[in-house]
């Protein structure tokens, strides 16, 4: 077996549409805008087209640069290409370490969801079964992000139809504690570009889909039009269904529009689209993690085993067991609320690296000028250092452990 053998081109664009929108609409839909709304106040929607512009940009620059080089890797592998070694490994290494986290998150959320009281050991197996999935290849994890893709949307369409038919609150009424204003759009963005950044998921899975120069880009600005649309309606809906003060104070914000409507009796309707939101989500990370450990693997910026595929369905199975027994090991040893500020600045990061890479190009298609490059790379930053001092602090830390250690290797190897 070749240390470089390639995966199989089996996905096509809805196919990626799916594993992106799945990602996006993952676990975060559930309770990013209580915390956005929190920060922001009544500009909540303001910092929703915040994100979304910022999310265009790093999309827009993800398609041109998966068309370009389509292996699995996103823009680990871009950076090396465009910008050189160490750019290349700081955006792999960021996205490896954040969204790990992430995946524990994603656990943690559907345990907590599913059993409370035994949140951790059903976190476990969720990790453990959706692992397995990912083991029988690319085109069954396609599949079941599908299915569970379908159950979210029922669930949104309802929480946004219980909004609609209210009652809704007398005009001024407030709870106190919000102290949202004008100051807090750019974190509250941050905060919602976390929940927009799934479509990372399709370039990661260069690799595997058919016609990558037309169903990457194809795919990526597919499944972003469709998280923006849905994320705008439900900040809107939310917003003139709960009073402001109820919307920053909830911990389940669409749980809580339901209880608050004439149709209170399906709130466990929501609780089971949201544990399948938390699968989408926990599935879509797995894979994209292991693709980019695989890639970073092969390039030995990675223990080389983790570069190896095989099997019958031609996966990177060394990676996805040791995403698997990592993320095992945060589920046992971390908090759920700790990971996301620190997993949104690794994300902002490695999307600042894809506006950089994009930049270096020497054709921009009409849709994707080379200015909104320079636009993406700056607004990333902004929206990375305006995340609380401790999970930029945390991650800062994460990324100099990882970058002092390869060069302690590449001083070592020669």
């Amino acid at each position: 077996m070749s240390e470089h053998q390639q995966l199989q081109r089996r996905l096509g664009v809805f196919d990626a549409t799916s594993i992106g929108l799945g990602s996006m609409l993952g676990a975060g839909v559930f309770v990013v805008f209580a915390p956005a709304a929190g920060l922001a106040g009544h500009f909540l929607v303001l910092s929703v087209l915040i994100a979304g512009a910022v999310a265009y940009c790093n999309a827009v620059a993800s398609a041109e640069l998966a068309a370009r080089y389509p292996a699995s890797g996103g823009t680990y592998v871009y950076g090396r290409k465009r910008l050189g070694q160490w750019p290349g490994f700081l955006a792999g290494w960021g996205f490896v370490s954040g969204k790990t986290a992430s995946c524990a998150a994603m656990a943690l959320t559907f345990g907590h969801y599913v059993s409370p009281g035994y949140a951790v050991p059903v976190a476990v197996a969720a990790v453990v079964a959706l692992t397995a999935v990912n083991l029988f290849g690319i085109t069954r994890t396609a599949l079941l992000t599908r299915i569970l893709l379908c159950v979210v949307l029922a669930t949104l369409v309802f929480v946004a139809v219980a909004a609609i038919v209210g009652p809704h609150p007398a005009g001024g009424m407030s709870l106190p504690g919000s102290h949202g204003g004008i100051e807090g759009v750019l974190p509250a963005a941050g905060l919602m570009f976390f929940a927009f950044a799934g479509y990372a998921r399709i370039a990661t899975l260069g690799e595997e889909v058919k016609d990558p120069a037309k169903t990457i880009p194809r795919a990526i600005l597919a499944a972003l039009a469709g998280a923006f649309v849905i994320y705008l309606a439900l900040a809107l809906l939310l917003q003139n269904h709960l009073t402001e003060g109820r919307l920053a104070a909830t911990t389940a914000p669409l749980l809580d529009a339901v209880l608050n409507s004439q149709l209170a009796a399906g709130a466990p309707l929501v609780q089971a689209g949201a544990a399948a939101a938390c699968l989408g989500a926990l599935l879509a990370l797995i894979t994209g993690v292991g693709r980019t450990t695989l890639a970073m693997a092969r390039e030995r910026d990675l223990p080389a085993p983790l570069a190896r595929v095989g099997g019958k369905h031609t996966v990177p199975f060394v990676a996805e067991l040791a995403v698997a027994a990592v993320v095992i090991f945060l589920i046992l040893t971390t908090d759920v609320m700790t990971v996301v500020g620190f997993s949104s600045f690794g994300v902002l990061i490695y999307y600042a690296v894809t506006n950089a890479a994009a930049y270096t190009l020497g054709v921009h298609p009409a849709h994707g000028p080379r200015w909104l490059n320079v636009a993406g790379f700056i607004s990333c930053l902004l929206l990375a250092f305006t995340l609380p001092p401790a999970s930029v602090l945390g991650m800062a830390a994460v990324l100099t452990a990882g970058a002092a250690g390869r060069f302690v290797v590449l001083r070592f190897r020669r």
